[in-house]
């Protein structure tokens, strides 16, 4: 009985159409906050380098790239949510909505470098 329902799911293409791309928007929405996020604490701590005037946000902001950096570092310099992205179907990665395939490859890494320059010279 199972394998009948299974079945008649997987042959009625309208019922599987919109889940997936609805999953994907959902994803890549998500993605994009998070993204717009750590982005923004960069941006933070640059301006808190630039002026001079640390605070405790831009000490939050460099904690929280700090953290992700880890969580990049130990995904083999991926980011975590490409896997997500994958197991709903999407096949591209976030920056590959952007960038071209190789620029976007190196997105991660470039973003990491600049956070690390931006929190040495927050701390120093």
């Amino acid at each position: 009985m199972n394998q009948l329902i299974e079945t008649n799911a997987m042959t009625n293409p309208a019922e599987n159409s919109l889940r997936p791309k609805t999953l994907i928007l959902l994803i890549r929405s998500i993605h994009g906050l998070i993204t717009l996020y750590f982005l923004s604490c960069i941006g933070l701590i640059y301006y808190a380098d630039i002026s001079r005037q640390a605070s405790i946000l831009a000490y939050l902001a460099a904690a929280s790239l700090v953290i992700e950096g880890i969580v990049v570092t130990l995904n083999h310099g991926d980011c975590p949510l490409d896997a997500v992205h994958h197991r709903v179907g999407d096949d591209k990665t976030f920056f590959e909505l952007f960038l071209p395939k190789p620029l976007a490859k190196s997105a991660v890494p470039v973003l990491g470098v600049v956070a690390i320059i931006g929190i040495g010279l927050l701390l120093i």
